[in-house]
C-alpha cells in the first residue's frame, strides 16, 4: 500500500465520577466513527475538520474532570497503514443497512404517502450516517449506494408514477413574453418537482397559466405545454430536474433564492447534497397530499409554503451580500 495516511490520535481518561458525561463522550466517539486502538486511545484519519471536532471534544473532557491529549502522526509503514485502515471497515454497517432495505421493500406496498415519506427519511438518515464515517469506502460501499439508489427509485415510482427519464439536449433560452396565458400540463397527484415547477410557472413565468392534471402523459392535449414527463416540453435534462430546467430556460438563474429552492427540489427529487429545509418541506408536502382533495388545492396550499421559502432564501441572500460589502 503506497498511500500513507496522517492520523489524529486522541489519548484520554474519562471522568470517573460523572457517568452521564462518560456515556456522552463514548457516544460522540462512536458517532464520529473513531477507531479504538486500545482503552483510552482513539484514532481518526486526519482532516482539519475532524481534528477540530476532536479538539473540542478533548476540551469538553478536560472541563468535565477527565484528561485528553490530541496527537497527529503518519503510519509507520505499509503494514501499520493496512492495520489501521482495517479498524475502519464498515462492512457490518453496510450489511445491516442492506438488510434494512430488503425488509423495507416488503412493506412498501399499500403504505400511505406519509408513512412512505417517514420510511424514506429514516433510511436516508441511516445511510448518510454510515457514509459519513466510511472513511475508506470499498466494494461494500459501492453495493450499498447502488441498492440505496434502487430503493429511492422504488419509492419515487410509488409516490410519483411516470417519473421522467433524463434527456440529453441543450437548454434553449426562452422569452417569458412568448409564454403568457398558456395551458400547462403535468401528471396528476403531484410530488415535489411538479408542484414546485407549477408554482414557478405561475409565479415567475406565466401568471395567467392554466393547468391540466393528466392521468397519464399520453393524454396531454396538443396545445398544452407539458412538464415533468417523458416527451414534455420541459422535463429533466442531464443532471437538472424540471424545476431547474425551467429556471435555466427562462433566464431566472440570476436569482439566488430560486437557485436555493432548486437545490432543495433537486435533493428531494433525485437526491444530492442535503438542504436543511428539505426535510420540513417534504413533511409538509406529504401531509398536504393526504389532506387536500385535488391538485388544484394542492398547488394553492404548497404555493404558500414555497412563497415563504422563497422570501426566506431571498432575505438570507441579501444578508450575505450586505455582510460581503461591509
Amino acid at each position: 500500500m503506497n498511500v500513507s495516511t496522517i492520523w489524529s490520535l486522541l489519548v484520554l481518561t474519562l471522568p470517573t465520577e460523572n457517568a452521564t458525561a462518560r456515556m456522552r463522550f463514548w457516544r460522540t466517539l462512536k458517532a464520529k466513527g473513531c477507531a479504538v486502538l486500545r482503552d483510552g486511545i482513539y484514532l481518526l484519519p486526519y482532516t482539519e475538520e475532524r481534528e477540530q471536532m476532536l479538539r473540542e471534544l478533548a476540551n469538553a473532557i478536560a472541563d468535565s474532570g477527565g484528561t485528553a491529549h490530541l496527537l497527529r502522526a503518519p503510519s509507520l509503514d505499509a503494514a501499520q497503514e493496512q492495520e489501521f485502515r482495517a479498524l475502519f471497515d464498515r462492512g457490518d454497517d453496510h450489511a445491516g443497512f442492506m438488510r434494512s432495505l430488503k425488509d423495507a421493500r416488503k412493506t412498501v406496498s399499500g403504505q400511505s404517502t406519509t408513512d412512505l415519506t417517514k420510511l424514506l427519511r429514516k433510511l436516508r438518515k441511516d445511510y448518510e450516517a454510515i457514509v459519513a464515517i466510511d472513511y475508506f469506502p470499498g466494494d461494500a460501499s459501492t453495493r450499498t449506494e447502488a441498492a440505496w439508489q434502487d430503493f429511492i427509485g422504488l419509492i419515487d415510482t410509488v409516490l410519483s408514477p411516470g417519473e421522467p427519464h433524463s434527456a440529453e439536449r441543450p437548454i434553449r433560452r426562452l422569452s417569458v413574453g412568448d409564454y403568457q396565458g398558456r395551458t400547462w400540463a403535468t401528471r396528476q397527484h403531484m410530488w415535489v418537482d411538479r408542484v414546485a415547477s407549477a408554482w414557478l410557472i405561475r409565479r415567475f413565468i406565466d401568471r395567467d397559466a392554466r393547468f391540466i392534471w393528466l392521468t397519464s402523459p399520453g393524454t396531454c392535449p396538443a396545445h398544452a405545454l407539458g412538464f415533468d414527463f417523458d416527451g414534455a416540453a420541459f422535463t429533466h435534462v442531464g443532471e437538472r430536474v424540471t424545476f431547474e430546467v425551467l429556471i435555466a430556460s427562462f433566464g431566472l438563474d440570476e436569482d439566488p433564492a430560486l437557485l436555493r429552492l432548486g437545490e432543495m427540489v433537486h435533493t428531494l427529487d433525485v437526491g444530492g447534497a442535503l438542504v436543511p429545509e428539505a426535510i420540513g418541506f417534504e413533511a409538509v408536502m406529504s401531509g398536504a397530499r393526504e389532506r387536500v382533495a385535488d391538485d388544484d388545492q394542492l398547488l394553492d396550499e404548497m404555493s404558500r409554503v414555497l412563497d415563504c421559502l422563497y422570501t426566506h432564501f431571498a432575505s438570507a441572500a441579501k444578508t450575505r451580500d450586505a455582510e460581503g460589502r461591509s
